[in-house]
């Protein structure tokens, strides 16, 4: 029995989609909006945003301010000319302070010179001391002896003006020198006497020689101390107050 005979099956073919202009745009439409939400959503903390981008800028350049915007005005041009005045009067300044300063060291310098006490002779020894007693002298002793050879220098003790300079019967060759609180320092005995009333002395200055004039018994400087010009006291605590030990 002869077989039916079938008709050959055709084989379709699938047609591939062909994209279009409009499918081309539609496609990135959505990528884009899918970039946008991964983005907002990202918490990287090395990202930044344009606020904190201003917050860290702010630290860097100061605040702002009306004339210059918040900016720093940074120029790679320097007018040479202008720079070099400018550290020429700095370095007038600078040699400006340091006169200024020599001039005070120098000032406070000159004042601790003429408030300073010196010893009134050198290479002495003491022979009498305030207050004692002898029959070389009608009351108690009023002074200081400092004994030396004859013709040694007498000096200013401090600074002050010369009150008087003479002979004074048993004193001497005395000379008085009147300090700047109005004490009276007595130089007698002298050999010789080498101002006269008026001069100012410095603590130091020559004011006459050790000798042997009026009642002694051997050359020496008698010194004595008369606050504001009254009776004597003991020098010997007045010195050390001034920093000097006889």
């Amino acid at each position: 029995m002869a077989g039916k005979r079938t008709a050959p099956r055709r084989q379709t073919r699938k047609r591939g989609i062909r994209p279009t202009p409009a499918m081309a745009g539609a496609f990135v439409l959505v990528l884009a909006a899918f970039c946008a939400t991964v983005l907002g959503n990202t918490t990287d903390a090395n990202s930044l945003s344009s606020s904190k981008y201003q917050t860290i800028s702010q630290s860097y350049i100061g605040p702002d301010d009306s004339t210059s915007g918040g900016q720093v005005d940074v120029s790679r041009d320097f007018n040479r000319s202008l720079v070099k005045k400018q550290a020429k009067l700095q370095a007038e300044q600078v040699l400006q302070a340091q006169a200024d300063l020599a001039k005070k060291v120098d000032k406070q310098s000159d004042l601790l010179r003429k408030n300073q006490w010196v010893l009134p002779v050198t290479g002495y020894h003491l022979t009498a001391r305030f207050g004692q007693r002898s029959g070389l002298w009608s009351t108690t002793h009023t002074g200081l002896d400092l004994a030396g050879p004859s013709g040694s220098t007498i000096v200013s003790v401090a600074s002050g003006v010369v009150k008087s300079a003479g002979y004074e019967g048993a004193y001497g060759n005395r000379t008085v020198v009147t300090l700047s609180d109005g004490t009276d320092i007595w130089y007698a005995h002298q050999s010789r006497i080498v101002v006269k009333a008026g001069d100012r002395v410095d603590p130091g200055q020559t004011i006459g020689y050790t000798g042997s004039t009026g009642n002694v018994t051997g050359p020496h400087l008698h010194l004595e101390v008369h606050p504001s010009g009254g009776g004597p006291v003991n020098p010997e605590p007045v010195l050390i107050q001034h920093g000097i030990r006889p």
